[in-house]
């Protein structure tokens, strides 16, 4: 006797076959089939297709996810120079696109400490085109509002939900006031295009040496340090502080030659400090609520990353104390181990 089916596994395989539906049209093959390429901690997947050459075919379902955020930001990177995947179809209304194959291997899988050098210039290189683009009316501004609501994140899903911890009056309100003290820094920074996810995991080697850049969708404006902070303190892997230092400076050194508004390297490295604190409790936040809301575990395993780059920071910055302790007693022993430096 045959199981019915429950409702979401039919509602897979209707997608399944809308997708392959509309890879066989857009390629005009009625032969090619696909395979999963990659997926996201979002609800977007990426399919390969047969064939030579191969293509990847965007599938983000309606209702989930929109691709017209994407091609918006795309079209917007491309006029400046920005390498992006090129679109070869699109069904807008349906949720897929069929883009050019760029390779089965993103930055992370290729760099290391012998190549990262020449893989960092070439990403400062496209960092430095994005960053260029003036700043569109309709471009989301990362603002007080935002800003607050990432940081709530870190107490929603990784103090309250994952760990159990609700802050009492005088530790809610000394968090309260370290918040303040980011959202403040933040504020204070030249305003930028900014990509929000700008690691090695969201760039593409090129045979040419060059970088091209995905995962663009959610770019705002705001503080010029976001995303260099991102490049060089990534979610999955950590640099010796030799190498860091050497990225930022040389960013910044880049950065002013291209006539961006970076502040003097001893402001521009706090800059990066806070903004970096800020991006840490944000992502812990996220990869709690990946753990917990989308059944997605394995990014928690990254979590003591994080909390090395905090605990590295904070003792230079006294006004953001409060945090200190409570990473120190009650979030890191049951997240485990810190990473070495």
């Amino acid at each position: 006797m045959t199981a019915t089916a429950t409702p979401e596994a039919e509602a897979a395989t209707r997608r399944a076959e809308a997708r392959l539906a509309f890879a066989r049209t857009a390629l005009g093959d009625a032969s090619v089939t696909l395979e999963r390429a990659s997926v996201d901690a979002g609800f977007r997947s990426y399919w390969r297709s047969s064939g030579k050459p191969s293509s990847i075919l965007m599938d983000a379902p309606p209702g989930l996810e929109d691709v017209r955020p994407w091609l918006a930001v795309r079209d917007r990177l491309e006029g400046a120079g920005v390498r992006v995947p090129r679109v070869l179809a699109r069904d807008v209304e349906a949720g897929f696109l069929l883009l050019e194959d760029l390779g089965p291997r993103t930055l992370l899988q290729v760099i290391d400490e012998a190549n990262a050098e020449a893989w960092f210039e070439a990403a400062i290189g496209q960092l430095l085109r994005l960053q260029a683009i003036g700043l569109p009316a309709e471009f989301t501004r990362y603002d007080e509002a935002l800003l607050a609501r990432e940081l709530r994140l870190f107490d929603e899903w990784l103090l309250g939900r994952h760990l159990g911890l609700a802050l009492d009056g005088a530790r809610a309100e000394s968090l309260d006031r370290v918040y303040r003290r980011l959202i403040e820094a933040a504020l204070a920074q030249p305003r930028v295009l900014v990509h929000r996810d700008f690691m090695p995991r969201n760039l593409m080697p090129l045979a040419d040496g060059q970088l091209a850049v995905l995962d663009f969708q959610d770019a705002v404006a705001g503080p010029i340090a976001y995303d260099v902070l991102s490049l060089f303190k990534d979610a999955f892997l950590s640099w010796p502080a030799e190498l860091v230092e050497w990225g930022l400076a040389r960013y910044h050194e880049r950065a002013r030659h291209a006539g961006l508004p970076v502040p003097a390297l001893a402001d521009f490295r706090r800059d990066v400090d806070l903004i970096g604190v800020q991006r840490h409790l944000k992502v812990l936040g996220i990869f709690a609520r990946l753990n917990h809301r989308d059944g997605k575990p394995k990014y928690l395993a990254d979590a003591p990353r994080f909390l090395r780059y905090l605990l590295d920071v904070l003792p230079h910055y006294p006004a953001l104390d409060p945090l200190r302790p409570l990473l120190e007693e009650q979030v890191l022993p049951p997240l485990g181990a810190l990473p070495p430096r």
